[in-house]
């Protein structure tokens, strides 16, 4: 297996080089991505409908092409799922991902091609290990195997060549034969639907591997591992995975779980995040010393970016690569090889460097708390809930926050509804440091919670362990791809998690 280990290394980091290149000429990269995308586009309807045959150059396709979001392409979704091709994109589209990225009950459904999966996700997975394998060249993570969790697929309206489901799962079924090998358990038990029966068999059957990485969300790859824990009665991961060597995650934020690994997982391992969403693999950790994910940009995917005001889009106006700036918030729209045209997915970055070009997830544009003008948003909250924890030595497992308004007064207050791995020993205390930790991260909000007139002191429901899991599973959205939000500038989440604790108290 050494020798097997050292051959894969050797060749897998081959494509170091090519990474190397387009960070050296990022806009040269970029505009191939978009000449190649408009040739494909071409002749779909959508192609058809703006004249990109006619279209020469960028500035002339952002004036003709509007902005779009998932409501506005749902229409050509819709057609495409019931068998409807040459709609967004020129080959055949026969996945569909399945994501929670709104807040309601209705899940979107991205368009999967062949060239998305090949030339994206695929290629963000092996440029993944690509890099681990340049900064750990003494790696021996393929003497073993990669658990890698997953979500499941669906054959849709009977037509056996096309389903929808979880992007983990879509990329499960399709994986190379090279990778299914050298992944546990079989992708008969990784696409299983039930989530309960799924991480039994998962434990059972990986137990005795020789697991050398991890990849999943965090909040799922947590319960997994504590049942793992559970079953082998084992106190330490290591203890079960000896040669457990990293973990890449991605999906949400990583602060609020970092104790709780650090509890049950040995020290030596490294966590790699990456940021990897159903529309597309967008950026790697590249570096050992810094969490900055690097711009990943010839997957066939062209970016733009919307400047933020506050937590606002107040223009339609995008700059392209070279107009950004460092540490300003900016709204992602990408189009695509899986026929999104300048899609807005939703999120906030802000770019940390520009030379090459590495940025941090800042938050969602529709993930933010701005009911008095504090414009909260989530990097925020997960700064401040960490330094509130290490202050307090509590631990959290899940969290969501609302808007609480107070008819009387006509100000108001966030209340959190948590659930805590380790309880703080008092709540008030807690509550105290993270009123005062937000405060020293957003100025906004220290101006609104100026003598309790507008904004008073944060409020805090502990939430029953057990609380988010069941909020998810009453909302059939058990798997990796689906999440509470974290902040939300309505009631609605809340009321539901507090009426649910309400009925089981």
């Amino acid at each position: 297996m050494a020798i097997l280990n050292t051959i894969i290394s050797w060749f897998i980091k081959k494509r170091i080089h090519q990474i190397e290149l387009f960070t050296k000429y990022p806009h040269e990269v970029q505009r191939d991505v978009f000449n190649r995308l408009l040739k494909s586009g071409a002749e779909t309807e959508w192609g058809r409908m703006y004249s990109f045959k006619d279209i020469d150059n960028v500035q002339q396709y952002i004036n003709r092409v509007p902005l779009q979001d998932y409501e506005s392409l749902k229409p050509y979704i819709d057609r495409m799922r019931k068998g409807e091709q040459q709609i967004l994109w020129n080959t055949e589209v026969k996945w569909f991902a399945k994501s929670s990225g709104t807040t309601n009950d209705k899940s979107k459904f991205i368009p999967v091609s062949s060239e998305s999966l090949e030339e994206c996700h695929f290629k963000g997975g092996k440029d993944m290990l690509s890099i681990y394998c340049n900064n750990f060249p003494e790696t021996q993570l393929f003497t073993g195997k990669s658990l890698s969790l997953a979500g499941s697929l669906n054959a849709l309206n009977g037509m056996e060549t096309t389903s929808d489901g979880d992007l983990s799962a879509v990329i499960v079924q399709n994986l190379p034969l090279w990778a299914e090998f050298a992944r546990t358990p079989s992708s008969e038990i990784t696409l299983m639907e039930g989530w309960d029966e799924k991480i039994e068999k998962l434990t059972l059957a990986t137990l005795q591997d020789n697991v050398t990485s991890l990849a999943g969300v965090p909040s799922w790859m947590l319960l997994l591992l504590k049942h793992v824990l559970e079953k082998s009665g084992k106190s330490n991961i290591s203890e079960v995975w000896p040669n457990l060597e990293v973990y890449f995650h991605g999906g949400v934020n990583f602060s609020p779980y970092a104790q709780q690994y650090k509890n049950i997982m040995p020290s030596k391992v490294f966590y790699m995040e990456t940021y990897n969403a159903s529309e597309g693999f967008f950026g790697i950790q590249d570096q050992i010393s810094s969490k900055d994910l690097l711009l990943m940009l010839d997957y066939g995917i062209f970016y733009e970016f919307i400047p933020l005001h506050g937590n606002t889009i107040s223009s339609e106006k995008t700059l392209l690569l070279n107009e950004v700036e460092l540490k300003k918030d900016y709204a992602v729209v990408i189009s695509t090889n899986g026929g999104l045209w300048r899609y807005q997915i939703g999120d906030t970055i802000q770019f940390t460097s520009l030379n090459p070009y590495r940025f941090i997830i800042s938050g969602r544009t529709k993930n933010f708390i701005n009911a008095f003008g504090e414009e909260l948003m989530i990097d925020n909250a997960n700064q401040a809930l960490r330094m509130a924890c290490e202050k307090s030595h509590a631990s959290i497992s899940e969290f969501t926050a609302a808007p609480f308004f107070c008819t009387s007064s006509g100000g108001g207050y966030h209340e959190w509804i948590i659930e805590f791995e380790v309880m703080p020993q008092n709540l008030n205390y807690f509550c105290e440091m993270l009123d005062n930790a937000l405060k020293s991260l957003n100025s906004d909000y220290e101006a609104k919670r100026y003598g309790d007139m507008i904004l008073k002191a944060p409020q805090i429901t502990v939430a029953p362990k057990g609380t988010f899991f069941n909020w998810l599973k009453s909302k059939n959205k058990l798997g990796g791809q689906f999440k509470v939000p974290r902040l939300s500038n309505n009631r609605n989440i809340a009321e539901q998690l507090l009426a649910q604790i309400k009925a089981h108290a």
